[in-house]
């Protein structure tokens, strides 16, 4: 009997064993700590964008090894810009990447643009074009869709309103000119800069959008497109 127990006892202990969870490796904690260390002497320029992207990653997967990650989402989606600018449906075809996770890029890709919109809101626009030109990008330059948005200046050609006034397919979007005017009135725009992106770039895209400026123009609303 003692010796069928002490046999029972050793088998419980062997799966008892066999239950316990290997220990955590966590051979990238050092790493987490260098690569914080070298942005905190040396700022951005001393990193490489993967780096960048991992030490962001760093705060959103805190029990993960970032690095693969964060290259496979630069290898999926091109560059910075193209992650941030991504889905969050696409985001989350990256293994590694889940719904919390891409929902968190995307809050960043907003503040972003919040920032960069910022620089030209109350100011005049015309004096600040490459600022207007970066917000641009950022808010359209990765969408997949054709959009057509609207940036609404005063007689002092400062921002009054930014308007998305149609979102389309890959290489088509409407746009009704009777409609823009209408809103311009509504606002007192006395100048609008359209601002139309092309997934596909399209030629023929582009030249509906300098027709639709050229119809505004004869409406006595100064237009850019």
């Amino acid at each position: 009997m003692t010796g069928s127990r002490g046999r029972t006892d050793k088998s419980s202990l062997s799966k008892a064993e066999d239950a316990v969870p290997p220990p955590e490796d966590k051979h990238y904690h050092g790493h987490r700590d260098r690569l914080r260390t070298r942005f905190r002497d040396s700022g951005d320029t001393a990193l490489a964008d993967y780096e960048i992207l991992e030490l962001l990653l760093f705060r959103l997967i805190p029990r993960r090894d970032t690095k693969p990650v964060a290259k496979a989402l630069l290898d999926r989606f091109g560059t910075l810009s193209g992650v941030f600018g991504a889905t969050p449906a696409l985001l989350q075809e990256v293994k590694g990447i889940g719904e919390a996770v891409a929902l968190d890029l995307k809050l960043i890709s907003a503040v972003a643009q919040r920032t960069l919109k910022s620089e030209i809101r109350n100011k005049t626009v015309l004096a600040s074009w490459s600022s207007v030109i970066q917000y641009c990008h950022a808010a359209m330059a990765h969408e997949p869709r054709e959009q057509f948005r609207i940036l609404f200046l005063d007689k002092r050609n400062a921002l009054i309103a930014d308007e998305v006034q149609g979102r389309g397919t890959v290489d088509h979007t409407p746009v009704y000119p009777r409609e823009v005017v209408r809103r311009a009135l509504e606002l007192s725009s006395t100048a609008i800069i359209l601002v139309h992106n092309h997934p596909t770039r399209s030629k023929r895209s582009r030249w509906i959008t300098h027709k639709h400026a050229e119809t505004l123009r004869k409406s006595g609303i100064f237009a850019i497109a």
